[in-house]
C-alpha cells in the first residue's frame, strides 16, 4: 500500500510553547485537609511574615507582585483572593486580614505552571459548535491536544481552526494568555468525583485549560478522544480519556456543548478500567458503543445503555501483521462512511515503533470486519524519529470532510502535525 497514492502531509506543526502559563496552587500551601502537620507549620509561618509587613510595605509587596505578572495572566488580583479564600481554614488562627494582606498572602501560596513546556501532542479534531465563520464549501474546527510541562503532568488544551474544501486545514493563532476554569459542581460518589467546570464567555478556545482537578487525575488527563456525538436533533461533545493518579489508571468521560463548560464523569465497569475507550459518534441498536482495549493487546466492541457503565466486550481486533504483533489500540472514535465504520488503529512492532492503520467495521454490526489495511497509513518519517518518545506517530482522532479524512497525529510525543487522506484510495487499497 503506498502512502502517496492516497496520504498528503501538511507542512503545519503545532509545537509546545513554555511562555504560556497557568497559575495553579503549590505546596505546602495545598488544600487545607491535604496539608501534614509540617506543611500547616510552614503555611503558617508565611502568613506570619506577611501580617509583619507594616500595610504600606504589603501595598508596594503587592504592587511589585502585579508589574512583574499581571500582563502575564487575567484578573491576577481575583486569583490571589480566590486563593486566599480556599486557605480559609490554615488562615483560622491569624484573625482578620485587610484586602490588600488576603490578596499579597495569596499570591503566595500559588506558582507559574508551564503546562506544555514539554510536549504538544495527541491530537484529536471535531466540528466547531459555532461554524458562523466557515469558509465556503469549509468547515470550522476545534482541535484538542495533550500538553505536559514540568513533572510529567497532562492537562487539555485547545485550538480552533479552519478545513477548506480541498481539505487544507489552517489554525488560528493561540492566545497570549491561558485560563483555568471555575469549578461550579463537584460531587463525590463511590466511583470518585464528578466535576463541573465553567470558563468565562471572554476567554478563548485556545485560552482554556483544563488540568487535573480530582484525586484520580492527579498526574495526568490524557489523550482525550473528542467525538461529536448525534443523538436524534441533539448534538454533543463526548472525550474519553486516561485519569492518571500517579498510581493507577482509570477511563473517565468529558461532556460539553460548547466547550465552555465541561462535565468530567468517572466511568464504571471492568471494561473503563484501563486506557484507550472510544465512543461511536451514534447510537447503535439503541444503545451507545465503544472500541476499547481491556487487555493491552487487543480491541474489544462493548455496549452500554447508560453511557456511563461499561461491561464484557467481543474482540473484534487482534494484532496480524508484524508492524502491530506487539499490540493494537484505536485510534480515536470510528468514523462512519458510506462503506462501514473507519476506525483508525495504532499498532506497535520491533523496537517499540507505533504507526497508524485502520479497518473497516461493517455499519450494522461493527464486530464484523470488512477490511483491514496489511501496511501502516501513517508510520514515523525520518525526520518524525526523534523526540519526547521516538519512533511514534499517533492521533486521538480525526474527522471526515467531503470526500477527505482530516487526520491531525503527534510527532515522537513531543508535536503535532496533520494529514489528509483520500477515502476512495483508502477504500480501494484496503480492499487490495
Amino acid at each position: 500500500m503506498s502512502q502517496a497514492t492516497f496520504l498528503n502531509r501538511q507542512a503545519l506543526h503545532l509545537r509546545p510553547d513554555p511562555a504560556r502559563v497557568i497559575v495553579r496552587p503549590f505546596k505546602p500551601a495545598t488544600e487545607p485537609r491535604d496539608l501534614n502537620p509540617t506543611d500547616k507549620i510552614r503555611a503558617n509561618h508565611i502568613v506570619d511574615r506577611v501580617l509583619a509587613l507594616d500595610p504600606d510595605a504589603v501595598a508596594a509587596q503587592l504592587a511589585d507582585v502585579l508589574d512583574n505578572f499581571q500582563g502575564r495572566h487575567r484578573n491576577l488580583l481575583e486569583t490571589f483572593e480566590a486563593r486566599a479564600d480556599e486557605m480559609e481554614d490554615a488562615f483560622a488562627t491569624h484573625g482578620v486580614f485587610s484586602k490588600t494582606q488576603r490578596q499579597l498572602v495569596g499570591a503566595y501560596f500559588l506558582s507559574e505552571y508551564s503546562f506544555e513546556a514539554s510536549a504538544l501532542f495527541n491530537p484529536s479534531i471535531v466540528p466547531h459548535p459555532d461554524q458562523s465563520g466557515a469558509p465556503n464549501g469549509g468547515i470550522c474546527v476545534v482541535i484538542s491536544l495533550r500538553a505536559i510541562g514540568e513533572g510529567h503532568v497532562s492537562s487539555l488544551t485547545f485550538r480552533t481552526g479552519t478545513i477548506a474544501a480541498d481539505g487544507s486545514l489552517t489554525v488560528d493563532p493561540t492566545a497570549r494568555l491561558a485560563s483555568l476554569p471555575r469549578i461550579s459542581h463537584r460531587i463525590s460518589g463511590p466511583d470518585g468525583e464528578r466535576v463541573e467546570l465553567t470558563f468565562k464567555g471572554e476567554e478563548e478556545l485556545s485560552e482554556r485549560v483544563i488540568f487535573p482537578i480530582t484525586e484520580s487525575q492527579s498526574n495526568g488527563i490524557e489523550d482525550a478522544r473528542f467525538v461529536e456525538f448525534s443523538d436524534g436533533d441533539r448534538k454533543a461533545y463526548y472525550a474519553t480519556y486516561t485519569a492518571y493518579s500517579g498510581r493507577a489508571i482509570r477511563s473517565e468521560l468529558i461532556e460539553t456543548s460548547d466547550f465552555m463548560s465541561f462535565r468530567l464523569t468517572p466511568l464504571r465497569g471492568a471494561a473503563a478500567r484501563n486506557k484507550g475507550m472510544a465512543l461511536f459518534p451514534r447510537k447503535i441498536d439503541g444503545r451507545y458503543a465503544m472500541i476499547a482495549r481491556q487487555d493491552n493487546e487487543n480491541l474489544y466492541l462493548i455496549y452500554s445503555d447508560d453511557l456511563y457503565t461499561w461491561e464484557g466486550g467481543q474482540a473484534v481486533l487482534r494484532p496480524q501483521f508484524p508492524w502491530e504483533f506487539v499490540q493494537i489500540g484505536n485510534c480515536g472514535s470510528p468514523i462512519e462512511l458510506d462503506e462501514g465504520w473507519l476506525l483508525l488503529t495504532h499498532g506497535v512492532g520491533p523496537v517499540r515503533k507505533y504507526s497508524i492503520g485502520a479497518a473497516l467495521l461493517d455499519k450494522r454490526d461493527p464486530s464484523r470486519v470488512l477490511a483491514r489495511s496489511s501496511e501502516p497509513l501513517l508510520r514515523p518519517e525520518p525526520s518524525e524519529r526523534e523526540g519526547y518518545v521516538p519512533n511514534v506517530v499517533y492521533t486521538c482522532g480525526a474527522m471526515r470532510h467531503n470526500e477527505q479524512i482530516v487526520l491531525p497525529y503527534a510527532v515522537s510525543d513531543t508535536f503535532s502535525s496533520f494529514a489528509t487522506i483520500k477515502i476512495s484510495a483508502l477504500m480501494e487499497a484496503m480492499k487490495r
